[in-house]
């Protein structure tokens, strides 16, 4: 048994200032002010680790993101794939859905049976409790950076064939609800327990209503890849980011990395949006956490060149941004300094509303009975220490 003392606690709508949390063969049994410090505790039955004043935070969780450390998810090796992990694990993230890309349908299996391989033997990684599939069903006017040469309209024969070879694994599969067929995929997955969003799409707000009720509920990368008001004949049609807002049921992630949506669009979003339905995600591709100057979305053999300036991915052309190089720990810093959000309320976006979210079971929060994932930071929030199931992490 273990207590970590004299920690600030982030807690769901509070911080503690001198807490402790117990912890016991991985899971946390107890969190509250020291002055509640058990009697066990103070006679020396468990081992103390000082805090030191740091804020103890469950594990951030990122249910986006491409990859880090110079490693794509869809490289299509262990190596590769363990890269980006531990990389983000540095950061914070004690639970991540390594993301997909649209690509063949070789490169596609070949990603998700080497996930399937990473989650059964790698150690010292965040917990994987499943994938994100991001694409291949988008509308090309709102590609960003997918490669057009893969996108296409769902078929059941096609995503069928696709959970086949996942066997269980997909948690989460983002697409373009107006595509012919969609609606009916959406049914499928949502009917599977699969968290269904909307993401690349040219939707009006008619489309998005079709889709919540054939199982979508959330939104893919707000203002990213997302139709906003268009005209048609003089009259204005909704898109996909004022449907969000007006259909209180839909939850929504953005990238604050405070470039992709600067710092007053953020500010917007948080007065727009309930709180409780927005999560913070990286979109991060292979430069995360890198110094690197070029480099590629998707797999090696299937290559879309990108440019690293001015703290973001972007195409060549400079015509959109392609993914972030941002770290968990830095999504929250700007929601906290940027945006104007108390530091609890930002950390939850990174914690507990994601895994709300995600249906992540016993993650996100330093409750009893909940998994101890869990960081220690200071007040730059700048990681220290990592937990993961109770277990310090070091050497990544």
């Amino acid at each position: 048994m273990n207590c970590y003392t004299n920690a600030k606690l982030i807690m769901k709508d509070r911080i503690i200032p001198d807490g402790f949390l117990l912890e016991d063969n991985g899971v946390i049994l107890e969190a509250d002010p020291m002055v509640r410090l058990p009697h066990a505790v103070q006679s020396g039955n468990c081992r103390k680790i000082a805090c030191n004043g740091l804020y103890l935070a469950p594990g951030f969780i990122d249910i986006h993101t491409h990859g880090g450390g110079g490693g794509d998810y869809m490289d299509g090796t262990e190596e590769s794939f363990i890269t980006a992990a531990r990389t983000h694990l540095r950061h914070g993230t004690t639970c991540l859905l390594p993301t997909t890309t649209c690509s063949t349908d070789e490169a596609l299996f070949e990603s998700i049976d080497t996930f399937k391989k990473v989650k059964k033997t790698a150690s010292n990684i965040p917990c994987l409790p499943g994938l994100h599939l991001e694409g291949p069903y988008f509308s090309l006017e709102q590609r960003g950076a997918q490669n057009p040469a893969f996108i296409r309209d769902p078929s059941s024969q096609h995503y069928e064939k696709i959970l086949e070879r996942a066997e269980g694994s997909i948690l989460r599969w983002s697409a373009a609800p107006e595509l012919k067929g969609a609606l009916e995929m959406g049914r499928r997955l949502s009917s599977l327990g699969i968290l269904v969003s909307i993401g690349h799409s040219n939707a009006t707000y008619d489309e998005v209503l079709a889709a919540v009720d054939s199982g979508y509920s959330h939104v893919t990368h707000l203002y990213s890849g997302t139709s906003t008001i268009i005209r048609r004949g003089g009259f204005r049609f909704l898109g996909v980011i004022e449907s969000s807002y007006l259909i209180d049921s839909m939850s929504v992630e953005i990238i604050a990395d405070g470039l992709h949506l600067p710092p007053e669009l953020l500010k917007l979003i948080l007065r727009c949006k309930d709180n409780e339905k927005i999560c913070l995600v990286t979109d991060s591709m292979r430069c995360a956490d890198s110094s690197a100057e070029t480099a590629f979305l998707g797999s090696v053999n299937e290559r879309l060149s990108v440019i690293i300036e001015d703290g973001i991915a972007k195409l060549p052309d400079r015509s959109a941004f392609a993914g972030s190089i941002a770290t968990s720990d830095r999504l929250v810093r700007v929601m906290r300094d940027k945006a104007g959000l108390p530091l609890e309320k930002a950390v939850a976006m990174m914690t507990r509303i994601p895994a709300a979210i995600a249906g992540i079971k016993n993650k996100g929060s330093l409750l009893s009975g909940y998994d101890a994932d869990f960081i220690l930071f200071d007040e730059g929030i700048t990681v220290k220490k990592v937990y993961v199931g109770g277990k310090e992490i070091t050497g990544i």
